[in-house]
């Protein structure tokens, strides 16, 4: 029986993906399970796998090309088989992605022909994403000059078509937009409106957890980073404010038995936030070997959705680029999130006398349907005295 193979659709904000590479071409025979392609979502770099064996009879997108999930991309079927009705609706579509992780997707739309030229009179080809975004704007599709494979009308093609002319806009290059900068333009903007941000701003004396790092450094070959401190800092301060830990649902407020906290990592094309689970009963060590991890495959655009999804809590660490203070933007379902400025060597005025100290300054964004000032600035009281008094911090975890 022929199998559809569909684009994807692994998180809730991933609208579209590139067909990276085609692992498998057509007339190939493929074993149900093995990799057929490689799709770039808008957080990461997956292997699409078959979901049944037979041969690559059709591919319907080349490579680098970006549709809509839920498209049609290809169809595996026998050697002889007739795949008309595969290639029209009323198939259900069976994808699977890597490490066994389906998603279900909805029948995609009959694809044309693979010569998508249109003649005069004919109804256009376009892509779902093509046609959404000319009918947004007031544009005729016949007009149109497809760059797509066989002339087929892409959005490019329509966001070419809608930019204003050129003499109203400053001379420049436009760059397509990624999938992960898509996917963070929409999130903040799902973000910053509806939800009622307020933000609380403390400096840390920082003196006593750079030495802990020292010690780190003399008695290891790894040690832990300021971030990994600030990971173990965070998740002790969570234990004691359990009511930092939550999301609001908007009937209720959710509070989490484990803390799930995620770290912003950039990217050349946006950033991702890795997620360290159960930092609650992990040590310090634990952290920082997970932490490094983590990074190094969001890094590669290998994280698997499990990995940069679901975090209770956030921190984002903008000090190693010499910023001293920021604020960060909630991402749901997340009610709090701090942002981390530098480390600064700056005068302390202590009972009459001047010194240089090791100061930070740490920006808590709280949601303020979920949470209010007093709750937000208990846990940043904990937070800081947990960093002036590092012993906790290498303590020995407690395991659930």
């Amino acid at each position: 029986m022929a199998s559809r193979v569909v684009m994807p659709k692994l998180t809730d904000t991933m609208e579209e993906g590139v067909l990276l590479a085609w692992k498998k071409h057509e007339g190939d025979p493929v074993q149900a399970g093995e990799v057929i392609a490689e799709i770039e979502t808008d957080k990461a770099v997956m292997d699409l796998e078959a979901f049944a064996p037979g041969i690559l009879r059709k591919t319907l997108v080349r490579d680098g090309e970006t549709v809509q999930s839920g498209t049609l991309i290809g169809v595996i079927a026998e050697a002889d088989e007739d795949i008309t009705s595969a290639l029209s609706d009323g198939v259900t579509a069976a994808p699977s992605i890597g490490n066994g992780t389906k998603s279900a997707a909805a029948p995609a739309k009959a694809p044309a022909p693979a010569q998508f030229a249109h003649s005069e009179g004919a109804r256009p080809v376009a892509s779902p994403r093509a046609k959404a975004l000319a009918a947004e704007r007031g544009l005729d599709l016949s007009t149109l000059t497809g760059s797509g494979p066989g002339g087929r009308i892409v959005e490019a093609d329509v966001l070419q078509a809608s930019a204003q002319p050129a003499s109203a806009l400053p001379a420049g290059t436009d760059q397509p937009l990624s999938q992960m900068r898509k996917a963070i333009a929409r999130a903040t903007v799902q973000s910053k409106g509806p939800v009622p941000h307020f933000y609380l701003t403390v400096e840390i004396d920082m003196e006593p957890a750079e030495r802990v790092r020292d010690q780190f450094k003399q008695s290891r070959q790894t040690h832990p980073s300021i971030t990994d401190l600030l990971i173990k800092a965070s998740a002790l301060a969570l234990l004691r404010h359990p009511e930092i830990n939550v999301s609001f649902t908007g009937e209720a407020i959710r509070r989490y038995e484990q803390i799930d906290i995620g770290v912003a990592v950039g990217m050349e094309d946006g950033l991702i936030a890795p997620v360290i689970r159960n930092c609650e009963a992990k040590t310090l060590v634990e952290i920082s070997a997970e932490t490094k991890a983590l990074i190094e495959r969001a890094r590669q655009k290998r994280l698997q959705p499990n990995e940069y999804t679901g975090a209770t809590f956030a921190i984002s660490n903008l000090g190693m680029f010499d910023v001293d203070n920021f604020i960060a933007l909630l991402m749901p379902p997340q009610a709090a999130s701090i942002a981390v400025g530098a480390i600064r060597d700056v005068p302390v005025v202590t009972k009459g006398t001047v010194t240089v100290g090791r100061r930070m300054k740490v920006t808590l964004s709280c949601d303020h349907r979920a949470l209010d000032g007093l709750m937000g600035a208990q846990f940043l009281k904990e937070f800081k005295r947990v960093l002036e008094h590092p012993q906790e911090l290498v303590a020995p975890a407690v395991k659930s």
